[in-house]
């Protein structure tokens, strides 16, 4: 669906759900696939999903035109990244090969690194960082040191 005269691309083989709703500057790399009841909203930024990854059902992604200090905030999500369902992704970077578990939130310049792991359930706060081969548990900002993902 087309919104602000931006229309969403999706790559070849890619799996849209009919009652999932993809809008406005949004990408969708090859053979990813977008399930039941998600929404994607790309009005006031841009969301690009990679290749190979697989957004599960009622999943919210969208993002914000900027932060309080100015920074931009599209919706970055890498390749073979799953996310799980019923998240949140709002403003933030996901890379390739992360897992984000079901019903997790993801806030505004939250970058969960490649090889991350984000527990189901877990918040996320604003801007924070999720290591490559980390996991965030989901009753505790801090990161699992111990947890190789």
């Amino acid at each position: 669906m087309n919104v602000f005269d931006k229309a969403p691309v999706v790559g070849k083989d890619a799996f849209i759900a009919p009652s999932a709703s993809v809008i406005g500057d949004v990408h969708i790399g090859r053979g990813s696939s977008i399930w039941y009841g998600c929404v994607m909203r790309g009005d006031v930024n841009n969301i690009s999903v990679g290749s190979g990854t697989n957004i599960q059902d009622n999943s919210l992604v969208h993002v914000a035109k900027s932060n309080l200090s100015g920074k931009v905030l599209p919706t970055i999500i890498g390749d073979n990244v799953t996310v799980g369902h019923s998240a949140v992704l709002h403003g933030c970077t996901v890379e390739d090969e992360a897992f984000v578990g079901m019903g997790a939130t993801l806030l505004d310049g939250v970058v969960v690194e490649k090889h991350a792991m984000v527990a189901a359930g877990a918040l996320v706060r604003q801007n924070s960082r999720i290591p490559s081969r980390r996991g965030l548990g989901r009753q505790s900002s801090k990161v699992l040191e111990g947890a190789h993902c």
